[in-house]
Order: structure tokens, then sequence, then C-alpha cells
């Protein structure tokens, strides 16, 4: 692709400036994506939360076809600015801070658009945190707000409140025997309010039990009396921008018929105390508001520190 070119099927779309070019993300594009995603975060929220095993984790599910589904733009050599559309229209994209106010986001936008189309779903949508330049430039091309979601931190010092498991339940790290269990406790809970296909086990294994640093203790999981799975945790451990350990709860889910048990807060409970103890002297998750969490994070203590922004647009 030229820098004269447009987003294909968006005729009347404008071009990247003189000087730039775009091609699809490759495997090796994987540390310049982190850079400018990073670049991008502490502009807007004032620290990097990705990582690159964030990246490498969603480029080796089994159905994302990088090449066809991503874009990059670089200026000489340099990776400046990049775009994804993954599945039932989720976008991502980032443009480096130093590079804003060029239109290289909107042109981003088209591209995004036009391969959603070519993909045949019908929106297409990403987050930004809320009042960034992302989600202004959003609002201008007409994305309406789907949802939002917040991240919750635990104050320094501050611990969740203990809760006892009911009698017979047990909870410790899971087994790989119990790893299809724990998908399907996931994907059941997480499928009441998102829509979109259910993910294989293929795929729940790219994003958990194969991403890169996955250790055993970081998928923790609630037993019931006969030895089923009925509720789980995620655990990721990322280094924060002061060099510090940041335990992330990724994904928490508990069974349907299990609910109002405590189940999740004894695995919050878990999941940061673990997690300190390997280090960790944060702790904190994300919730939105499709899932109707929020009261339950905030009551055992969480503080929300962030507001983001879901927006799409129909293709």
């Amino acid at each position: 692709m030229t820098t004269t070119d447009h987003p294909a099927g968006t005729t009347g779309a404008p071009s990247l400036p003189a000087g730039l070019t775009a091609r699809p993300l490759t495997l090796e594009d994987a540390r310049a994506v982190y850079e400018v995603m990073a670049a991008q975060q502490r502009a807007d929220i004032g620290t990097a939360e990705i990582e690159v095993a964030d990246i490498v984790a969603d480029w080796q599910r089994p159905s994302y076809d990088l090449s066809a589904s991503s874009v990059g733009v670089l200026d000489g050599d340099r990776l400046i600015a990049c775009a994804e559309v993954m599945a039932a229209g989720r976008g991502d994209a980032g443009v480096h801070p130093d590079h804003r106010g060029r239109g290289i986001g909107t042109w981003l936008a088209h591209w995004m658009q036009a391969k959603a189309r070519e993909q045949g779903v019908p929106e297409v949508g990403m987050p930004q945190p809320e009042g960034s330049p992302g989600d202004r430039l959003m609002e201008q091309l007409g994305y309406h707000v789907r949802w939002h979601s917040w991240v919750l931190r635990l104050p320094e010092g501050a611990v969740v409140p203990e809760r006892p498991l009911p009698e017979g339940y047990t909870l410790r790290a899971a087994t790989e025997e119990e790893h299809p269990q724990v998908h399907d406790v996931q994907e059941d809970a997480f499928l009441e309010w998102s829509v979109r296909e259910r993910d294989t086990f293929e795929e729940w294994q790219a994003g958990t039990v194969l991403r890169p640093g996955f250790e055993p203790w970081h998928l923790r999981v609630v037993l019931d009396p006969a030895g089923a799975v009925v509720a789980m945790a995620f655990l990721v451990m990322f280094p924060r921008e002061d060099g510090q350990l940041e335990a992330y709860v990724d994904r928490l889910a508990t069974r349907g018929d299990q609910r109002g048990r405590g189940l999740a807060q004894a695995l919050l409970v878990d999941a940061f105390g673990i997690a300190a103890e390997h280090g960790a002297v944060g702790s904190s998750l994300s919730t939105d508001s499709r899932t109707g969490a929020l009261g339950l994070y905030e009551r055992v203590g969480m503080v929300v520190t962030q507001t983001w922004v879901n927006r799409a647009i129909a293709v």
C-alpha cells in the first residue's frame, strides 16, 4: 500500500500523510506495536498498562489471521501507528503521541470500517480512555457509546475482606485436567452479557494458559463438594512503570447456580494474596457496565481509577 492509497472499499476516505506507508503487521512487529500502544497510554492515562504478552496472546488465537486483519503505519522503518479488527468487530488502534494531529487516526478508523465490512460484521468498535484524544475523535466521526468500563485498584495497605467458602468447597490452583471445566465456567458466565460467538477451548488456551509468562498458580478455581469447577479467576502479573509488580485479575467468573455464596470474593482474596506472596505490591482488575459487577468490587474496598468508553459505528 502506498502513501496515496485509501483504505480498501472506502472511496473518498482520507489518505495517509505524504511520506508514510502502510502494510499488514507481522509477528515480528509485536514489540513495535507495544511501543506505540504504551506511548499512547502514557500520554492518555499517565502509565502504560500493556505488555508484549498481551499482544502475543491475542495474535496466537487460532481464529486470528494477523496478516489479513491488521495494518501498521510506518515513517521510514519506524512503526508509528497500527490497527486491528478481530472477531465480532472488536477493534484496536493506536497512534504514537508524537504523530497525533496528522489525520492518521482518521485514516485508521476508515481502514477498520472497511475491514469490518470485508469480514461481514455489522459494526466495529473499540475502547478508549474517557475524554482522551481517541475518544474525542471517535465521537466526532459518529461512533456511538456501547458501554463503559472501569479499572479498579485496591488502595495501598487495604485488603479484600475475607469471605469463607461454603462447607465442602475448596479453592486452589487449577490442574491441567480441569482446564476444560474452567473454560466452560468462564464462557457460560461471559456469554450472559457479551454478544459474540463462544470461544473454543483452543481460543481460551491462547489467552490464558498459553499466554507468555503463564504459571500454573495464575489460574485459580473453586471446587464444589463433588469436585466440579464452579468458579475461576485468571491472574496476570505485570511490571508497573515504577518497576514494581502489579497483580491484575484478568478474568473472574462464577457458574450461574453458584452465585450469591461469596465465591468471587473468596477468589479475589486468594488471587491478590498469592500474588503478594510472589512479589506484587498492587492489585487491580477491570469490569464494564454490561456485567453489573462494579458494585461488588466497590463493596470490597476497590476504587475506580480509570474510566474507558467503548464506542462503535455501523459499517
